[in-house]
């Protein structure tokens, strides 16, 4: 198991990136109205789990926690117009500096979808609860819920880092659409997005391998990418580990070793 001082020291290093799965959101069955909900058209099995528990059981074995494999990813997303421009001037920034890259802001601040679900040295968990399902990362102690009780993304979001997730179990597998990022949350390095971006991803296990976890992630934006932009990531388990805490503003140093207010 990787020590929790080799994770913390190493990812200021990670490289954004990542790109999610097919969307879709599932839903509990015999989720009746309870308590409050009683008389609404429609209630949410996230919000009134009891009695939903054992719909579980139904579900794929997720158990354990994951880690992101290393593999050759393909050709980066196809950029127009003043993402482009945008991108073109920071890769000409990086290139004359010697490869470092702009930052602005902290460099605690959580990387957001769709790279939290490409960070290879950190692991991630899943946690199966009516009504949604709980995506716990190590890394930046991120924590991603996807609402699969049938609701659908509400209409006056408020852009996250992670975004809104919604999602259906198709058999065996989990399809879920993301909306509602922040534009500071990039999509690859140097790589910005319009208010369009939509993320789907399809994620199941490998039909060979039960120990191999497959996200099939697919990015759309009309007004940012010429075409749809897609790819597979892969995760191994691990039943014997566990998530460490990950307290980034407790090593925040700089490179002389005092202490750093990175703002």
């Amino acid at each position: 198991m990787i020590s929790s001082a080799a994770r913390t020291s190493a990812w200021r290093s990670i490289v954004g990136g990542a790109i999610l799965l097919a969307a879709g959101p599932l839903v509990i069955a015999g989720a009746a109205n309870t308590g409050a909900a009683a008389g609404a058209q429609t209630s949410h099995a996230a919000s009134f789990p009891k009695g939903h528990y054992a719909q579980l059981d139904s579900l794929p074995d997720w158990g354990g926690v994951w880690t992101l494999g290393f593999a050759r990813p393909p050709p980066g997303p196809l950029l127009k117009g003043k993402y482009l421009q945008h991108y073109q001037q920071w890769s000409s920034f990086v290139k004359a500096h010697h490869g470092e890259a702009p930052h602005s802001g902290s460099y605690c601040r959580p990387p957001g979808m769709p790279t939290i679900m490409m960070v290879h040295q950190y692991p991630i968990e899943f946690l199966f609860t009516p009504g949604r399902v709980t995506i716990n990362s190590e890394a930046w102690m991120q924590r991603r819920v996807i609402f699969t009780d049938g609701r659908g993304h509400p209409p006056d979001l408020d852009p996250t880092f992670n975004g809104d997730s919604v999602g259906n179990w198709q058999g065996d597998t989990l399809v879920v659409e993301t909306v509602g990022l922040k534009p500071v949350v990039q999509i690859a390095n140097g790589m910005e997005h319009s208010d369009r971006l939509r993320i789907v991803e399809r994620i199941h296990l490998a039909r060979n391998d039960p120990d191999t976890l497959l996200d099939e992630m697919t990015l759309y934006d009309p007004l940012a990418l010429q075409q749809p932009w897609s790819t597979t990531l892969s995760y191994k388990r691990s039943r014997d580990e566990q998530l460490l805490e990950f307290v980034c503003e407790e090593n925040d140093l700089n490179s002389g070793g005092s202490d750093s207010a990175i703002q």
